[in-house]
């Protein structure tokens, strides 16, 4: 009895990521973005649990694999996507793109979609078991759900539209896939020489949290890309 239940611990712990999801799906497409943003922190606590207790219980097995990239597409894939498309709902169309302004808000789910690539991606690529190509879905989730909650009233303001927000997400969505070699934050030792760029990273972030506050983890998740390609070699 206990063997069953020691093996079942991590795909529950999984369940509950995907719950979270769930949730923070709900709640973004009825622009309740401060509770979206939650569970999604909620759930990145579980997706950071699972593996960690598979691995401590040595209890991993193939289904565990499968369910986690499934929370993760709807933790980190649609719930952005929600959010994403309850913005387009509220940003402001100039003239020329009226028009579109029924069309527009769908595009938010090349999000779930490329996440959904990108998870695949990583469960079949050998060359990620230290770092990552291409941005993280939770950095992709996280980006999205404290750039709405932290500067929702400019995003809706005049001086942002719908175009800016459909580019952000093409942009962010090609970044979920690319073959761009992120650094991870997976400390072996604590030297500055083994460690110098997540230290360095660890660093500016401070600073950011501080000043931008809520959006800070957005500015965070940006200064994150932008140190990955200043640092990248091919």
């Amino acid at each position: 009895m206990a063997n069953v239940i020691t093996r079942n611990i991590p795909n529950t712990i999984t369940s509950c990521n995907l719950f979270c999801g769930c949730i923070a799906s709900y709640m973004a497409f009825h622009s309740k973005y401060e509770l979206a943003l939650l569970f999604i922190v909620l759930g990145a606590t579980f997706d950071f649990f699972d593996g960690m207790t598979a691995r401590l219980l040595h209890v991993s097995s193939p289904i565990g694999k499968e369910l986690d990239s499934l929370a993760d597409d709807i933790t980190f894939g649609l719930a952005p996507a929600a959010i994403a498309f309850s913005l387009f709902k509220e940003v402001h169309y100039p003239d020329f793109l009226q028009p579109l302004s029924g069309i527009m808000p769908y595009t938010a789910f090349l999000i779930a979609v490329f996440s959904a690539l990108r998870l695949a991606k990583f469960n079949l690529d050998e060359r990620q078991t230290s770092s990552f190509i291409g941005m993280p879905t939770p950095a992709n989730a996280l980006f999205w759900g404290s750039l709405t909650v932290g500067a929702h009233s400019f995003l809706v303001s005049d001086h942002f539209n719908a175009l800016y927000l459909f580019i952000l997400v093409v942009v962010m969505s090609l970044l979920l896939v690319a073959e761009l070699p992120m650094f991870s934050l997976k400390f072996k030792d604590l030297s500055w020489g083994h460690n110098k760029i997540s230290y360095i990273f660890l660093i500016v972030s401070i600073p950011l949290l501080i000043i931008f506050q809520l959006s800070g983890f957005a500015a965070v998740i940006v200064w994150y890309i932008i140190l990955s390609l200043l640092t990248y070699k091919k």
